[in-house]
């Protein structure tokens, strides 16, 4: 980013049939391929589980019965991929061969970050509008133009909302992030908006996990990706005969965690000398191998919030929440300093004037890749992999440590290596009823906020059993 923007301007949700059937029938090649030909995304297959539950819940939606919202456990960028042929493949076959009838098309409206037409392009922004999106920004005490368009589609819309609870992706296929209360008050909302246009339909949430698991075990495919990420670092490549090494989790496992712990390293060293900071230095309480893990992941939290407060102090932001909460704020921050709300027309700005814009933009650029930093290992405990060291756990926290060197090295949205084909598994939780809920929380604002934090965490709760 060389220069001042406009402002980001809402994208309004205009549904397409037609876009969203040529998006469904491309769906299989999205599935080999994701959105680029040359980058093997390897989904080669699709399991769901306890798909009759949504089925039902679409049954009653399209009878006028129920108003409902999709949860997902949102850990990688691919996502939406399963999602979308959960929606138009699985769940309109499953109703077939039950006879159950179903008007289509079988789709859903979702939220979406307003930052993806950023990085993706204008084209992405009039696709996903078309296909029933709508942006939020995440950053934002309230979004207004993104809440009164989710608000109404809820109670008003011909498809159930999906939403992200999580806020965001974290990379980790067995850790469920903090949930952003949103989800909560969104159906709060639904039940509240129904009540006052004398509807009597039942507001449910529905939790969907999804996890992807490697069809074979590829150790050669992340003996690559480590030395890789070794000869990006300076540290020396072993040599390795992968038909040789009888238990692979235990060599590759020193190299993860020596990898770990030099770019842990090179991260301190930069933030002292370069940014003056000290930072405190945890002690070893033994000399095992998960107390050396937990020394790591002591530095690296140390590290996650040196960082935030080098943006935080550019920005003039106070260091309140938790680490996610932390990291939207700072994008906000940058945005407004990037998209210029405060000006009308830039062009009307004088050449002196557009280059201070400029040089601001520049900054705010710059500054906020330091959230970024942060962003990317936000979900990291030092422990994962040692926890249960299965090819998908290696492959994660590979795949975290490849990001933050390719953002550093100055390389724009690198494709990601493969470590092999995968597999993904989906499962439908049991619909948590908001209604009932409303029914039982005191008619005030204490009682709503207890009420939100409540479904919020027995979601949470909700998300991780289906792990």
């Amino acid at each position: 980013m060389h220069h001042a923007q406009p402002k980001l301007k809402f994208i309004p949700q205009v549904f397409n049939p037609l876009v969203l059937k040529i998006a469904q029938r491309s769906l299989p090649i999205l599935l080999r391929f994701r959105t680029r030909p040359w980058l093997t995304a390897g989904i080669t297959g699709i399991e769901i589980t306890n798909l009759e539950t949504l089925v039902e819940l679409y049954s009653k939606f399209q009878a006028g019965k129920i108003r409902f919202f999709i949860a997902f456990r949102h850990c990688e960028v691919d996502d939406p991929l399963p999602l979308f042929y959960l929606f138009s493949r699985a769940v309109p076959r499953f109703a077939r061969q039950k006879g159950i009838p179903l008007k289509y098309p079988i789709h859903s409206h979702f939220l979406y970050d307003r930052g993806m037409t950023i990085w993706g392009g204008k084209w992405l922004g009039w696709l996903l509008s078309r296909v029933g999106g709508v942006p939020v920004r995440r950053g934002r005490a309230l979004d207004l133009n993104a809440m009164r368009t989710i608000r109404d589609l809820s109670v008003n819309g011909k498809f159930p909302v999906t939403v992200a609870p999580e806020g965001a992706t974290n990379g980790h296929s067995e850790i469920v992030s903090p949930l952003q209360p949103g989800m909560a008050r969104l159906g709060f909302w639904c039940v509240e908006d129904l009540l006052k246009a004398d509807r009597s339909e039942e507001v449910y949430i529905v939790p969907i996990g999804i996890k992807y698991r490697y069809i074979k075990p590829s150790w050669k495919s992340l003996d690559k990706l480590l030395s890789r990420l070794e000869a990006n670092i300076g540290l020396r490549v072993p040599p390795t005969n992968n038909s040789t090494i009888e238990e692979p989790e235990k060599v590759y496992y020193q190299r993860l965690f020596s990898l770990g712990e030099h770019l842990l390293s090179q991260m301190e060293e930069f933030y002292t000398r370069f940014y003056h900071r000290q930072l405190p230095q945890p002690h070893l309480s033994s000399s095992s191998d998960r107390s050396k893990n937990e020394l790591l992941a002591a530095r690296l939290q140390i590290l996650l919030d040196t960082a935030l407060q080098v943006a935080e102090e550019y920005f003039g932001i106070q260091a309140k929440g938790n680490l996610v909460e932390r990291c939207r704020k700072l994008e906000e921050a940058s945005w407004n300093y990037i998209y210029r709300e405060d000006i009308s027309d830039l062009n009307s700005l004088s050449p002196f004037e557009r280059g201070l814009a400029d040089w601001v933009a520049i900054e705010a650029q710059l500054r906020v890749q330091h959230m970024r930093l942060v962003e990317t290992f936000v979900a990291v405990t030092g422990t994962y992999v040692l926890e249960k060291p299965t090819i998908e756990r290696f492959a994660e926290t590979a795949l975290l440590m490849f990001d933050l060197i390719a953002r550093i090295e100055g390389k724009k949205y690198p494709p990601r290596p493969r470590i092999g084909k995968r597999w993904v598994e989906m499962k439908v939780g049991e619909p948590i009823s908001v209604t009932k809920r409303w029914q039982n929380h005191p008619p005030n604002r204490k009682g709503r906020s207890q009420a939100i934090k409540s479904l919020t965490e027995d979601l949470k709760i909700a998300l991780e059993n289906l792990i």
